[in-house]
Formats: C-alpha cells, sequence, structure tokens
C-alpha cells in the first residue's frame, strides 16, 4: 500500500500574463491523485496560505552564534476533499463536494482523480511576495493525503501575491523637501546650500520621479549633484532587528562651477522590478529613502534624505468569469 500512490499534485489556472493574483481574485485549481490500487484515505485537503518568516545568524563572541528568527500568518484557509476526525487547527474550513454534490469516497479506485478547488483570496491589508536577504514572503496552496499507518503525501506550489496600491498611508500625494547648508573649512573657502523638493512621496513601478534641487555653489570648488534611489530591508525577531541596504538606481547631474547657483531638474525612471514597499508586516519591513548629495572633493558631502513608498501598479486581468459558487467555493 505504501507504493499505491503514482501521483500526487496540486495545480491553480493562471489569472494574467504575469501569473499574479492581488486582493478578491479567485484562485481555481485541482489536486490530482493518481494511484495504482485502491486506496483508503484518511484525509485529503487544500490549504491556501500567505507566511513571511525572517532567520538570521548573530556571532557573539567565544565563538557562540545566536539564531535568530520569527514569523507571521498574512492568511491561512482550508478546504477538505474527504474529512476525517477534526484535528487541532482545521477550524474555518470547507467540505467540498463533486459535481453531483455528493461527498468524495474514501475509497479510491484505481486511477486519475481529480478534485477541483476555488480559493478567493481576502479583501484584507496583506504584505506582497518579496524574498529579501534574511526573510521571505510567500503564498502558496499545499495539498495533503493522509492515509492509516502511512506518511503523509503532501504537495506544494507557490503563486505571486501584488495587493492593489494602499492609498490610505498618510502623506503619499505630499511634496517632501529638505534643505542644507555646508560651510568649507579645509582646502577651499566659502559655502554651498542645496534645497531639494521631490513633487510627492508615493510612486507607482515604472513611473517618473521629477527631483528638483536647487543649489548654491558660494565656494571655490566644482560640486557635483548626485542622486541614489535605495532600499532598506529590516527584519525582525526576538526584540532584535538586521538591517540590509540595496541600490536601487544611480544618476549623476552636471557639474556646478564655483559662485554659481543653479537649479537641476531629474528624472529617475523606477525600474519595473522594483519591489514595492513592504509597511504591514510584523517580521519584516522593506522602505526606501531618495538620497541627493553633492560630491565635493577633499570634504564631506552634504546629504539630503527623502522617503519613498513604492506603489505596485493595477494588476490587469483576463475577463475571467467568477467561478462556479457550488464547486469548492470558499466564502469569504
Amino acid at each position: 500500500m505504501a507504493c499505491s500512490v503514482k501521483n500526487f499534485s496540486v495545480t491553480f489556472d493562471p489569472v494574467n500574463e504575469s501569473n499574479t493574483f492581488t486582493n478578491g481574485d479567485y484562485i481555481c485549481g485541482k489536486v490530482t491523485l493518481e494511484v495504482k490500487k485502491e486506496t483508503q484515505v484518511e484525509r485529503l485537503f487544500i490549504k491556501a496560505k500567505g507566511k513571511a518568516s525572517v532567520m538570521w545568524t548573530e556571532n557573539c563572541g567565544n565563538n557562540n552564534v545566536v539564531v535568530y528568527h520569527d514569523k507571521e500568518t498574512c492568511f491561512k484557509s482550508f478546504q477538505y476533499f474527504i474529512q476525517g476526525e477534526k484535528s487541532k487547527g482545521d477550524d474555518g474550513y470547507s467540505l467540498l463536494t463533486n459535481e453531483n454534490g455528493q461527498c468524495y469516497s474514501r475509497i479510491v479506485e484505481p486511477g486519475i482523480h481529480v478534485y477541483p478547488f476555488t480559493f478567493q483570496l481576502p479583501y484584507q491589508d496583506m504584505p506582497p511576495s518579496f524574498k529579501g536577504y534574511h526573510g521571505a514572503v510567500k503564498y502558496f496552496l499545499e495539498a495533503k493525503l493522509c492515509r492509516s499507518m502511512l506518511m503523509t503525501k503532501k504537495a506544494k506550489v507557490y503563486f505571486n501575491y501584488v495587493p492593489q496600491g494602499d492609498l490610505t498611508i498618510p502623506n503619499l500625494m505630499t511634496p517632501q523637501n529638505g534643505y542644507k547648508e555646508k560651510k568649507m573649512k579645509i582646502f577651499t573657502s566659502g559655502n554651498v546650500t542645496m534645497d531639494v523638493h521631490l513633487e510627492k512621496m508615493g510612486f507607482l513601478i515604472d513611473e517618473q520621479m521629477k527631483v528638483k534641487i536647487d543649489v548654491g555653489n558660494n565656494s571655490s570648488r566644482t560640486v557635483t549633484p548626485k542622486f541614489l534611489l535605495y532600499q532598506k530591508q529590516s527584519f525582525f525577531a526576538g526584540k532584535k532587528r538586521s538591517l540590509r541596504t540595496k541600490e536601487i538606481l544611480k544618476e549623476l547631474g552636471d557639474p556646478i562651477e564655483p559662485s554659481t547657483e543653479q537649479c537641476v531638474t531629474k528624472m529617475l525612471n523606477i525600474p519595473a522590478d522594483t519591489s514595492i514597499s513592504i509597511l504591514n508586516c510584523k517580521v519584516l519591513k522593506v522602505e526606501y529613502r531618495l538620497k541627493v548629495y553633492l560630491d565635493i572633493k577633499f570634504t564631506s558631502d552634504p546629504e539630503i534624505k527623502l522617503p519613498v513608498v513604492i506603489l505596485p501598479v493595477s494588476v490587469k486581468h483576463r475577463d475571467v468569469p467568477k467561478p462556479d459558487m457550488g464547486v469548492g467555493f470558499e466564502p469569504t
């Protein structure tokens, strides 16, 4: 009986070319079970789940290494094809039936058996799929086949989740501004000022970011404006935080000669593969900063950092009809 299962898998139907799901989308799929001989099943079910997890290590000296880890469940929902005795964590499940409205048999005859299902992703606030230095946010479908006295068979498939843009984040459309003045002391004289203006804080992926900088170069040296958009990844576990940064784009402005005042406008193109901001997860955050600074030889560079929120573009779907609620529908 241990070798009676020839194939056990789970698949789902894509809803768009990028195979990306968003709030309220239906995920329609099937669990396929192929057995060589008659098999008795105790439980057969499918689980949809979103999970954020982090883990990293730190060297505390004397060859002691501390492992920090934590996790957060974004959402979880079960649907049963064959249900045995209720166990811990089974609350809120649906018991599915076949196309004739009948319960699936516990006795599975030899051959290929297909069990269709449909989940609807919740409208609740959930972080997007993400993979970072010390953690990730993953969404997946996992089917389990339980039989008496045998190891549980598992089949898992991941899907990409991108929420609709959260326009409730404060100050998304508020202009950003920063001012800096630096007095020269060594190898030069005078001072430089920089006044940076960013039209707003929230930007869509693929959108152009317009940055305006007013530079007053009242020194004896040439200064060069530079622009850097970088990502901050923060991971939290055991009251500790691990921080990693990553450059997203870097641009260079034209040099500004001594004793010159100049207004510089720079259009920055946010790369299409940029991860969107994550501000709604307990164990990890993804934030962005725009750093504008003046490159001056033989002295520290004055700099200004402004917060930026990267928002998802609207997820475009095919005209997919609402699935039949009578077969495998997960109620909201």
